[in-house]
């Protein structure tokens, strides 16, 4: 009876003391969610990026650099290949986003894959996205949803035709559109290529050149974050093909999302 007592006290004081980390990293901080494809995720590997923050955590910290919002926690839950069908039929809406706790902003981010990937996407896009904020609404009923326009990505008349529908879409749900395009298509006017990092299968780089792309080749691709290798590769057909964002991208997409959101968070501090 006594054996039994103790570990019932101390189940009782390791559930306590769980809940309370994770209540901790919560309370007193704005939670914002990203959801979207891999424009939303920040999708640069790790490995070529070793000293330059994620995503998200650049998100946070210029949302803190304003110096008069609330502390913030951001969750990417974004995922480079998704589109919305996908993100139900995997089960991964229910696993990683349905019951995240406390969500106050919801960036919403798809369109890329979804034209590229869901059959008659012009009738099916609009109508997974109504789902996806019906879902959103259910599970997260205290956010605001926020829809977000792609970035240039497809070239002008398929980012159009996309956006054209997030905006329906958000018509129809009255809801107001993030638009990130303009901001983006403006930076891209610097340098086409500023903003996306090179991969390039290694098979294509001519062999006189392969001990010089040796430190930047993973799985067979050659992946470049900056323009390092654009004076000696850059002729090569498709070197600038891929158009991901680079480190530089993302932080464009991080510094345009935090003025957004700052200019939300003073209206309601006002209020």
């Amino acid at each position: 009876m006594k054996n039994s007592l103790v570990i019932a006290l101390g189940l009782m004081f390791a559930c306590l003391c769980f809940t309370s980390n994770v209540n901790a990293e919560h309370q007193g901080k704005v939670q914002i969610l990203l959801l979207g494809d891999s424009t939303a995720e920040g999708s640069v590997p790790r490995r070529l990026r070793p000293n330059g923050p994620h995503l998200e955590r650049m998100l946070e910290i210029l949302l803190a650099a304003q110096g008069d919002l609330p502390a913030c926690h951001v969750v990417n839950s974004s995922l480079s290949g998704e589109y919305i069908r996908r993100l139900f039929d995997s089960g991964r809406y229910d696993r990683d986003a349905a019951k995240l706790p406390g969500l106050d902003y919801i960036f919403i981010r798809y369109g890329l894959n979804d034209r590229a990937r869901r059959e008659n996407f012009s009738e099916n896009f609009p109508k997974d996205f109504h789902e996806l904020l019906a879902r959103l609404r259910k599970d997260h009923p205290n956010a605001l949803l926020i829809q977000m326009t792609v970035i240039p990505f497809s070239g002008e008349e398929a980012s159009k035709e996309i956006n054209d529908l997030v905006f329906d879409v958000a018509k129809k749900e009255k809801l107001e559109v993030f638009d990130i395009y303009p901001r983006y298509a403006t930076e891209l006017k610097k340098g086409p290529n500023m903003y996306n990092y090179r991969r390039y299968s290694l098979e294509r780089v001519p062999k006189q050149y392969h001990e010089l792309v040796q430190p930047f080749v993973f799985k067979g691709s050659v992946e470049v974050m900056a323009n390092e290798l654009d004076p000696v590769l850059g002729h090569l057909p498709g070197w600038y093909s891929d158009r991901h964002p680079n480190l530089a991208g993302y932080n464009v997409i991080a510094d345009e999302t935090a003025k957004y959101l700052g200019k939300i968070l003073r209206e309601k501090n006002a209020q």
